[in-house]
């Protein structure tokens, strides 16, 4: 899996990047990663101490190696925040020979950046509200803001519709979703991961988010993405996923033995000692990875900001975003 990320020892002179993150991310619990992490980086080039680009660059890729660190499960869509960033950095750039008026600039565009990535989950929900209609029925799967955002607009516009979302183990997460529908109103039903190919025929479509949009339309997200892919794709149920343009990366998994690098030490999986029936689940050898690999050819369309795409118009929005 080729991430093109730069690998760098940490740098303690960059180590208050990781309690301004904290600090913004503890502000707004239900903000996008990208808003945080671009303010951090555009805090960095207000504090560098650098004299060319070069140097700038350096510095926002120390800054980048200990924001990483952060004991967050979103390090995927992390990566692509600030690798676009960089690139960013170096294509402003280009455009002023002055360092010091390329340097007012790129603060200026890194709070513009910042605007504009609020902004994003509200034009996705925009795009997306033709899809939803009044008495279907919407499969979704863990718990993502984005698709919480489409479907809360969608009624707030009238729409009627009805929500089956998975349970979401390991950690749930759709208990979260369910709870936050049930709030506003919207009809709701629990399942369990299991259950989807029992129910999947009651359903119009399925609808979830990514933790990141790989180079050739794929998405990594929630384990048990890909298998409802699957289940989704066999009774010819349509597969959409909403997400940020942020979390596009240019990474290229050819199957699910890809993604094991981005695997975090804290992805592990507690056997609740109650409901297990062995008597030693101590001595259990567990694999519970936390993310899942779903193929392009098992998704329908992607929405996000840049528009409703097929999975193959990917590869061209990078193209865009990078060059």
């Amino acid at each position: 899996m080729n991430t093109n990320s730069t690998s760098l020892e940490l740098n303690p002179s960059f180590s208050w990047v990781v309690d301004m993150f904290s600090q913004e991310i503890k502000r707004e619990v239900d903000t996008a990663i990208a808003i945080p992490a671009i303010k951090v980086l555009t805090e960095v080039i207000s504090k560098s101490q650098a004299f060319t680009i070069m140097g700038l660059q350096k510095e926002l890729e120390y800054a980048t190696a200990h924001l990483k660190q952060c004991d967050l499960n979103t390090s995927i869509s992390l990566s692509s925040v600030c690798e676009l960033f960089i690139r960013f950095v170096t294509r402003t750039s280009l455009d002023f020979p002055n360092f010091d008026q390329c340097k007012t600039t790129l603060i200026k565009r890194g709070e513009q950046l910042s605007d504009k990535s609020s902004k994003s989950r509200t034009k996705i929900s925009h795009l997306s509200n033709r899809f939803i209609r009044d008495d279907i029925t919407i499969l979704v799967h863990g718990y993502s803001r984005v698709v919480l955002s489409v479907l809360l607009y969608a009624s707030s516009q009238g729409k009627r519709f009805n929500v089956i979302v998975t349970e979401s183990r390991p950690d749930s997460s759709g208990y979260k979703l369910a709870e936050k529908l049930e709030e506003a109103k919207i009809p709701v039903k629990l399942i369990m991961d299991g259950g989807v190919s029992r129910i999947i025929d009651k359903v119009d479509y399925v609808l979830c988010g990514a933790e990141a949009i790989v180079e050739n339309g794929g998405i990594v997200n929630k384990i048990g993405t890909y298998q409802i892919s699957i289940v989704a794709k066999a009774f010819k149920k349509p597969f959409y996923v909403a997400a940020e343009s942020f979390k596009f990366t240019r990474s290229y998994p050819l199957d699910q033995s890809d993604i094991e690098s981005l695997k975090k030490e804290h992805d592990t999986f507690n056997i609740c000692k109650q409901c297990c029936k062995c008597t030693k689940p101590e001595l259990l050898t567990i694999d519970s990875p936390s993310l899942d690999y779903t193929p392009p050819s098992y998704i329908t369309l992607l929405f996000t900001e840049l528009g409703v795409l097929t999975p193959s118009a990917v590869s061209d929005e990078l193209i865009k975003l990078y060059y």
